[in-house]
């Protein structure tokens, strides 16, 4: 039997390096850490230009109470601390010293883990800097903490379903006792009995080796999905198991759900195991313009151009570096930023590849994207809308349910940009809501 979600559709995979070992990448000369999580919240720096940094030593500290800290991924001098274009949060920019010495902060937890405390194995995963790494990039210990209480039901995301991308594949196929350490040490802070570890069908030598790890073990269940895009999103995970929607403005956790990346789980046994934060991750480096497409362990701060030279270089000329998979992945323009905590992905599109940017569209009324929409919602209605400027109709249409799969464009005969004019309306939509917001706070008589 395989789980499947209503709606969604099995795209072309592309995933070139599912049979290529995951290789740890020699860092670069120059690495270049940006202070920032991507939930709108920034860490502060704690190092100055100058000063002597060691592997895994803390150089940015959370500004806000959900925050968790930043991490040097090599040891060597602070050249900088400068801003990224376009970015608000400072980045460290440090000058690899090939030396690699380890911070002596960084030790294993003392205690076994049938003798820890939900608030002990919270405070690890905090101080490892861990957050989500297949998303959002939220701190995985505000997400554990928040859920204790809640959580009825732990899922473990390993579907990948957006092509190319085969990072969480090699991870369960080389390092699996890491997940499943990862899910026990989850499933003991939030004191649960069982886990469910989600893996696609087209994933069967995966879901071998783990079970031949988990053994006889009744603790975690493997659970066979079906595989289809977008199955790795969690809303689909969740109905998919558990026949639950998750309502309107709600996450998994209010139907009693939690759900976390397979790498972060690792992530989170190699802090409680070792003491080791998180400085690292697996990139898949792909696309038709790589020489040789490779699953990297890069550390974090390496740029697309070292990840891109340590898998050959390109063979032809690029049109998108995208940082993500194709479907919600986010163009780059500078070849020499950054990857981040949630990069699992990096890939190098040639013209031939990527969609034509053809303002000759038009909808020819086929309904293709209300049958994909794995939201069930009316794409074709909220792009009418959204074309006229009209934002408070598309709002009556859900528009800010849209998970931004991009399913609705990717089957379009008619060529019809919906998902930019979907992020046009939600841009829109919330802005509105912003304001009126403010506009409430003002009207708010506060004299005594």
């Amino acid at each position: 039997m395989t789980y499947t979600f209503r709606g969604g559709l099995h795209i072309a995979e592309h995933k070139d390096t599912r049979n290529s070992p995951i290789e740890k990448m020699t860092p670069p000369a120059e690495i270049r850490i940006p202070l920032s999580r991507h939930i709108g919240d920034h860490c502060k720096s704690v190092v100055k230009v100058g000063d002597r940094v060691l592997r895994g030593q803390v150089i940015g500290e959370a500004c806000g109470e959900l925050g968790c800290p930043i991490h040097s991924s090599v040891s060597g001098i602070v050249k900088s601390i400068d801003r990224l274009a376009g970015e608000e949060a400072e980045c460290v920019v440090i000058e690899n010293d090939g030396e690699y010495e380890l911070s002596p902060d960084i030790k294993p937890c003392e205690k076994k883990l049938t003798e820890t405390t939900t608030q002990e194995i919270v405070e690890v995963i905090r101080n490892a800097g861990i957050s989500g790494m297949g998303g959002a990039s939220f701190p995985a210990w505000t997400k554990i903490q928040s859920a204790v209480g809640k959580a009825e039901r732990l899922i473990v995301n390993c579907a990948e379903s957006e092509p190319y991308v085969t990072a969480n594949h090699r991870l369960m196929l080389e390092r699996p006792v890491e997940i499943i350490n990862g899910t026990k040490i989850i499933l003991k802070a939030l004191g649960l009995r069982s886990a469910d570890i989600a893996v696609e069908d087209n994933k069967l030598d995966a879901v071998e080796k783990l079970a031949e790890k988990i053994g006889e073990s009744k603790m975690i269940r493997i659970r066979v999905m079906r595989a289809k895009y977008p199955q790795g999103d969690e809303r689909q995970l969740v109905y998919a198991l558990t026949g639950k929607e998750v309502p309107k403005g709600k996450l998994p956790i209010d139907v009693g759900c939690i759900v976390f990346n397979a790498e972060t789980c690792a992530a989170i046994y190699r802090a409680f195991a070792y003491g080791m934060p998180l400085i690292e991750r697996i990139v898949t480096v792909s696309g038709d313009c790589v020489a040789t497409p490779k699953n990297v362990l890069a550390p974090i701060g390496a740029t697309y151009k070292s990840l891109i030279d340590y898998c050959g270089g390109l063979k032809k000329e690029p049109r998108k570096i995208i940082d993500g998979g194709p479907m919600m992945g986010t163009a780059q323009k500078d070849v020499n930023a950054p990857i981040t905590k949630n990069t699992f992905s990096v890939l190098v599109l040639s013209e031939d590849t990527c969609a034509s940017d053809d303002e000759n569209y038009s909808c020819i009324r086929c309904g293709r994207c209300v049958s994909v929409c794995p939201m069930r919602l009316l794409p074709n209605y909220i792009v009418k809308f959204a074309e006229k400027g009209r934002y408070e109709d598309a709002e009556k249409y859900d528009t800010e349910r849209c998970v931004e799969c991009g399913l609705c464009a990717y089957s379009c005969p008619g060529r019809v940009p919906l998902m930019r004019f979907i992020r046009e309306a939600k841009s829109a939509i919330f802005q509105r809501r912003s304001e009126n917001r403010e506009n409430s706070a003002e009207d708010v008589d506060v004299t005594l």
